[in-house]
């Protein structure tokens, strides 16, 4: 694990020192963390402007790019007279470090993730086990951005942490093996992890019509807080994005290097790698309805044959590889999928994704339940400034995965990356109800989220669909297979956050949560209450609503 970070640290100090988040007056990147995306999706609704569901947003409005512009330095409202003593700035308003000429700029700033909890479980059989469980982070980091002239643009950031995590947290970790969607892990004390990761990328634009993102990071497609097609929440990878906007279409190209580390390669050797190749056409057709089309092959780096590496094939730029995949008689992962947004009510939408992985019409109008009739959809709606309550930000959606989906018959070729899947934090076979709700007053802000799955876990040693890593010929029947077969699971979760944002360059908040976490099968029946408090830069999503 050592020499992993050691590697993504230097890839990352590399990337640091070439010529985003915050830079002005040309394309810049924006932060993948759920609330900050909503603040600027909210200011792109208010000024009528349309955009597409391709995460890290790129974006050209020319102007310092926060999730909260009313509390910036020089914005309305606010007094620069009161302002003149260089530690309240620093604190509440400016970054860290600040280098602004011409022709370059940076922005330094410290990450702090300092979290103190208590869990307690309600319905534990067992006395002895029904105690209070403290847990903590303990997270310090850097993140540093900048451009050189106008073309060019940096963002890198590194992290350092120890934590005790909440027990359906620590289960999954160990599990895994790895700290959800954060690093690989060594244990800390008695019941600690000691974890680090760094991300980066150096973004050029030579025109206004293309964007090259060259990284180490995260990607996400979709306008939900889940995706079916590709989401934040598995680790960071390598990958070169490239964004081609013309008229109302954007159209972006992923080429990423994945690792699977579910089996040892053995002593001395480096996990099996495989890459993927994924095509995303984002249209604008109207200014109410956008619609997209994906796509993403996966292909293992080596097999029993010999070494493949990088399959120049799919360094093809067109979308849909089907007609390739044929031609070349390739074993390879193949996913496809459609997306639809539509506006209504000037800030209301409505979002759709279909992601087909095996699809066959027959059996879906016979009902049938054939195990190859791999495929989810997702339904969802948001509202912003709902009841023209500003700030006031609503959202329901449902996510369906049948059995079997986004595995493959070589385990290495699924679609997933260090031991976590790249949609859905759970796999697939099951269903899945998501309400939220987040509002903003000033520096306060608050949100609530209703998490109800159902799901099917695999028991007495067979494969129900729900493992992306088990090969789907190991499937239990042909036919018959419907969500949440297998060991049929219930999980209930509510999460309530309350907050004062301290920066707004770096989403600094000072926050208290309560979690209620409900987990119902035939065998276990788990209740736990959390209450947490800290203060956090939160640029990053955790996803630990499983």
């Amino acid at each position: 694990m050592i020499k992993s970070i050691k590697k993504g640290f230097t890839t990352t100090l590399i990337l640091s020192l070439l010529p985003v988040i915050y830079v002005c007056a040309q394309p810049v990147t924006l932060p993948l963390e759920h609330s900050m995306r909503i603040g600027f999706e909210n200011r792109l609704v208010t000024q009528e402007k349309n955009w597409h569901p391709i995460y890290p947003m790129r974006t050209d409005i020319g102007e310092k790019l926060i999730a909260y512009p009313g509390l910036l330095i020089g914005a309305p409202g606010v007094n620069n007279k009161k302002l003149k003593a260089l530690i309240n700035r620093k604190l509440f308003f400016e970054d860290f470090i600040r280098v602004e000429t011409k022709d370059f700029k940076l922005y330094i700033n410290p990450l702090f993730d300092f979290e103190k909890g208590l869990q307690y479980s309600l319905n534990n059989t067992n006395e002895t086990d029904r105690r209070n469980r403290e847990t903590w982070v303990n997270t310090r980091g850097i993140g540093i951005d900048g451009s050189i002239g106008t073309q060019l643009a940096f963002h890198t950031a590194f992290y350092e942490s120890q934590a005790v995590l909440p027990t359906w947290v620590d289960e999954r970790t160990r599990e895994l093996r790895v700290v959800p969607g954060q690093a690989m892990y060594k244990s800390f004390k008695s019941n600690g992890f000691d974890y680090a990761f760094a991300e980066g990328h150096v973004s050029y634009s030579p025109s206004s019509y293309f964007n090259f993102r060259f990284g180490h990071g995260k990607n996400f497609i979709g306008d939900g807080y889940r995706s079916l097609f590709l989401s934040d929440v598995a680790f960071n990878y390598p990958y070169l994005a490239i964004n081609t906007s013309v008229w109302n279409i954007e159209y972006t190209n992923i080429y990423s290097q994945l690792q699977d580390i579910s089996t040892s390669p053995g002593p001395w050797q480096p996990w099996h790698k495989k890459y993927t190749t994924t095509h995303y056409l984002s249209w604008n057709a109207t200014p109410w309805l956008n619609i997209g089309f994906f796509e993403s092959i996966v292909w293992q780096a080596s097999d029993s044959i010999g070494q493949r590496g990088f399959d120049i094939n799919y360094l093809n730029p067109i979308i849909f590889y089907r007609p390739v995949e044929f031609s070349l008689g390739s074993p390879d992962n193949a996913l496809m999928g459609a997306s639809i947004r539509v506006r209504f009510l000037k800030k209301n939408f409505f979002y759709t994704q279909l992601m087909l992985d095996e699809f066959k019409l027959e059996h879906v109008l016979k009902g049938d339940g054939w195990w190859a009739n791999k495929h989810g959809f997702q339904l969802g709606v948001k509202s912003f400034d709902l009841f023209d309550v500003r700030n006031l930000f609503v959202r329901a959606e449902y996510n369906h995965v049948r059995p079997y989906t986004y595995a493959h018959n070589t385990p290495i070729q699924n679609y997933g990356h260090y031991n976590q899947p790249l949609a859905h934090p759970q796999g697939a076979n099951f269903r899945e109800f998501l309400f939220m709700t987040n509002y903003r007053y000033k520096r306060w802000k608050g949100d609530y989220k209703l998490v109800y799955t159902t799901y099917g876990k695999d028991t007495t040693g067979l494969n129900y669909g729900g493992n992306i890593y088990k090969p789907y010929y190991e499937y239990v029947t042909e036919y018959g297979n419907k969500i949440g077969q297998g060991l049929k699971t219930t999980l209930v979760m509510h999460n309530i956050n309350m907050g004062w944002i301290v920066n707004p360059h770096t989403n600094l908040t000072i926050q208290a949560g309560l979690t209620l976490y409900h987990i119902n099968n035939s065998e276990i029946d788990k209740k736990e209450v959390f209450l947490n408090f800290g203060l956090r830069s939160a640029l990053f999503n955790r996803y630990y609503d499983f």
